[in-house]
């Protein structure tokens, strides 16, 4: 199957926090993620309370980093941020992370498979994610 794009993403997470702590994480969650993703964030957030700012953005690191890839190897389609969701790697399965786009317009087309990459260390996400037409 025809590779249709590549798309990546580096994002720096003291950024990431910086917007969160002048913004809030529930307001920037309930901007860029699926109602599937939300709800992940909301069991992390109950989880950890406001003091794992770090492990809240990175949860929402990640996704961004990797919707904004999703987002240059879909192009020219433009998929909004709720239509991607992420799904990541479930140690009790095994499964490898799955990237999902679910548009709702109905003059988008046919999906494509996408399959992500993502790396996190220290200070910084990486996102890779190509597009495969189906």
């Amino acid at each position: 199957m025809p590779i249709l794009g590549i798309g990546v993403d580096i994002l720096h997470l003291p950024r990431l926090i910086d917007l969160l702590s002048r913004r809030g994480s529930n307001a920037f969650a309930t901007r860029i993620l699926s109602s599937q993703e939300l709800r992940t964030f909301q069991l992390l957030s109950e989880q950890f309370g406001e003091g794992k700012t770090e492990r809240i953005a990175q949860f929402l690191g990640v996704r961004w980093a990797v919707k904004e890839a999703a987002y240059k190897a879909l192009y020219p389609i433009r998929p909004t941020w709720k239509e991607v969701t992420y799904l990541s790697f479930n140690r009790t399965t095994g499964v490898k992370p799955t990237l999902v786009y679910h548009p709702v317009r109905n003059d988008v087309g046919p999906a494509n498979k996408l399959h992500v990459s993502v790396s996190h260390d220290g200070d910084y996400v990486y996102a890779q994610v190509i597009a495969e037409s189906t």
